[in-house]
């Protein structure tokens, strides 16, 4: 009996000194990580975010002849890839801080350099928007960047979307989902999809406004389509 209630006692005194050690903490770190900590284990839904992505409707038919001007010309294969990256007119793409690129299997990791530029630019206003909330870390998934004719011809398959005057295959254009986020939280809720994709969709339509790309709400794809203008 004594030694239950000994075992009850240490128990009681380690949460106690736990708690202490979690509110020192939490006093001291700074503000920003304070968001995230509390973030972390919320399932607390955000349902503030205004809704952008109906705004992101440009149609790639009205768009996609002067998208073309301001890309390469189109690729026939890999090997045409490859000789646009030995001359510079493409640049290689890869997964970092503001976004992840997700294995691609109909495209290519390769942007001109002005279309990686807007990506990057995307990346820095969506993890300086999200931070605030106490997201910081989590980063979107880009699902398409580069094609040439070849892959072009597979996807119409499957893709309806896909076309021989799509700006893809001018090298800038990428795809961004709005329904998978690399997320930093212990639990991830259906609203903090919603609130990812709505304030993806925010940063764009302002990219949108100040004229830097074009940008398309693409509901049956799953994905943002953004061009570089």
């Amino acid at each position: 009996m004594r030694i239950r209630r000994l075992k009850k006692k240490y128990r009681l005194k380690a949460r106690l000194i736990l708690l202490s050690v979690f509110l020192i903490c939490f006093i001291f770190i700074p503000r920003s990580n304070r968001a995230f900590l509390v973030s972390f284990f919320s399932r607390k839904c955000r349902n503030y975010q205004q809704v952008y992505s109906g705004r992101l409707n440009d149609r790639i038919i009205d768009y996609s002849a002067l998208a073309s001007l301001s890309g390469i010309e189109k690729s026939s294969d890999a090997d045409d890839i490859d000789e646009k990256v030995s001359s510079g007119q493409l640049f290689r793409v890869r997964s970092g801080r503001y976004y992840r690129i997700e294995n691609l299997t109909h495209s290519y990791p390769y942007l001109t350099k002005d279309s990686k530029k807007l990506l990057n630019e995307i990346g820095k206003r969506f993890r300086k928007k999200i931070k605030k909330d106490g997201l910081k870390g989590s980063r979107f998934i880009v699902t398409s960047m580069t094609r040439t004719a070849e892959k072009v011809n597979s996807l119409g398959q499957t893709n309806i979307n896909a076309s021989d005057n799509s700006p893809h295959l001018n090298g800038n254009a990428f795809d961004i989902s709005y329904s998978r986020f690399s997320f930093i939280k212990l639990r991830v809720t259906e609203c903090d999809i919603w609130y990812m994709k709505e304030a993806l969709a925010e940063v764009i339509y302002k990219l949108k406004k100040e004229e830097k790309c074009w940008a398309t709400y693409e509901r049956k794809q799953g994905c943002f389509h953004v061009v570089a203008r």
